[in-house]
């Protein structure tokens, strides 16, 4: 398996869109490459099982190093480990999935499909990266196309979201620089490779220093409490498949850098600040969830119960258990599927009823039966339904949570769980007066959803339940690296 595919495919399919002249050439060019990354990224995961089943326990299988900028250290090393494998499963869904529903675009079509593919080019770029100078590159490439989206393609105020998200992502990236430079000139040797770093004992001080430029800075971009303002004005403004990219996968690098590098490389600085993030972690779902009780606007909704279920993710990486680590990886897969879903049917409903006022709907599901059927499953996973994928990740992260026996711990995973009743209570609500009762006048006519459209919802829906009811073949994936993380943090 040639992990640069990953990056090549993505950059191949930016060159073909840039020479397509109609808007349908650029749309099947960008469909064509999303479903060839869909299907390398099954072949990955399919030859990672493989690799492990054979008994290769190497941390990280498939590794390519090739020196870049020898003076500096720095070299394009890739590599994966189950965590890594389970992120990029995770892209390849959620790009395909925002090809399809960005099929009506006729604005500017070839730019707009072109930042999209930028988007998964950075995500495959990142996920895969083990140096941290590459991963660095890879996370800024991200940045700039979201700007743009939000910027040209999208709605209300969004000059100001899309300037908003922009200094405060750049802001966290400028925090993971300085802490990324920090390692770099204090360990026993200078170097930017992931796994030289970890063999090192990295100076406590030097750890306590910058594990909270990294954590903070990575957790600007998963909603970590008090930054997480950019997300409901980005998400609300941005364009469906932006909003797609933004929480499905964008906010995953965040938890992902949090885990894969703070973590990991400062296992003493994990556990000196480990009460902190906790705190944080658990003021952010329950101010997200009783903050979108307050809202009516479906994306509003949706963008600000984000920052209630990326506090789960934080949450898990905090209380330092296994079982926490993989349920936080494994809430990461679940919530980029699910939030990737709801934006999706929220894009598909304004497109219909130019109106993502709760109030103003009704009656929905006996004029539009699939949209509203897929409204109602993603709303259910939401508030975690047995059987979907949110039960499974959310409990991960409580039994992984209530492993550790004191009070301080034990306070903040009922803190966290309570968080399940609010959350029931605006899902069910909003969906509630979406689909049901009596349907406005003007929405007679309406028309449920196109082939693309539905073709999307399917793939989204596909992934939810196989982690839903079939969890192990991820919780297998993700638990040999998990147990890595843990034996660092543990000092063993």
């Amino acid at each position: 398996m040639n992990l640069t595919l990953l990056i090549l495919l993505p950059l191949l399919t930016a060159v073909v869109i840039l020479l397509m002249r109609s808007g349908v050439q650029v749309k099947w060019s960008a469909l064509i490459g999303a479903s060839v990354q869909f299907v390398l990224a099954l072949i990955l995961f399919f030859a990672f099982r493989k690799e492990r089943a054979s008994g290769n326990e190497a941390q990280m299988l498939f590794e390519l190093q090739y020196k870049w900028f020898p003076s500096w250290h720095i070299s394009f090393h890739l590599g994966v480990d189950g965590i890594s494998v389970a992120m990029i499963l995770l892209t390849a869904f959620v790009v395909i999935a925002g090809v399809l529903v960005s099929w009506n675009v006729e604005k500017m079509t070839k730019e707009f499909y072109l930042l999209l593919v930028l988007l998964s080019l950075g995500a495959y770029g990142f996920f895969i990266s083990l140096d941290l100078f590459i991963l660095f590159f890879f996370l800024e490439i991200a940045v700039i196309p979201k700007y743009l989206l939000i910027g040209i393609w999208g709605s209300g105020k969004k000059e100001y979201a899309a300037n908003k998200l922009a200094l405060m992502l750049m802001g966290g990236s400028a925090l993971v620089l300085v802490g990324l430079l920090g390692l770099y000139f204090n360990g026993t040797e200078k170097t930017f490779d992931l796994l030289l770093l970890s063999k090192m004992q990295i100076p406590v001080m030097v750890q306590k220093i910058c594990f909270p430029l990294l954590f903070v800075g990575f957790g600007v971009f998963t909603a970590l409490f008090p930054f997480h303002t950019w997300v409901p004005d980005g998400h609300s403004s941005a364009p469906t498949a932006g909003s797609m990219f933004l929480a499905g996968i964008s906010m995953k690098l965040g938890g992902y850098g949090c885990l894969r590098v703070a973590t990991y490389l400062m296992p003493e600085g994990a556990r000196e600040y480990a009460n902190i993030i906790i705190v944080l972690s658990a003021i952010a779902i329950l101010y997200g969830a009783f903050a979108t009780m307050m809202q009516k606007d479906l994306k509003y909704i949706n963008a600000y119960s984000s920052v209630s279920h990326c506090g789960f993710v934080l949450l898990g990486i905090g209380m330092l258990t296994k079982t926490a680590i993989a349920g936080a990886v494994m809430q990461m897969v679940s919530h980029g599927l699910m939030t990737a879903l709801f934006f999706a049917v929220i894009g598909m409903i304004y497109e219909r009823t130019h109106t993502r006022e709760v109030n103003e709907m009704g009656g929905l599901i006996k004029v539009m039966p699939f949209i509203t059927t897929v409204l109602f499953i993603v709303g259910l996973c939401s508030l975690g339904l047995p059987g979907l994928s949110g039960f499974v990740a959310e409990m991960s992260i409580f039994m992984g949570s209530w492993q550790n026996p004191d009070p301080f711990h034990r306070i903040a995973t009922i803190a966290a769980c309570m968080s399940i009743v609010v959350t029931a209570v605006y899902i069910l609500r909003a969906i509630g007066k979406t689909a049901m009762g009596p349907i406005n006048d003007r929405y007679l006519l309406l028309e449920d959803a196109k082939w693309n459209e539905k073709l999307a919802a399917i793939i989204l829906i596909a992934g939810i339940i196989a982690i839903g009811i079939a969890p192990f073949w991820l919780n297998d994936l993700i638990t040999p690296a998990a147990d890595e993380i843990m034996h660092k943090v543990a000092g063993k």
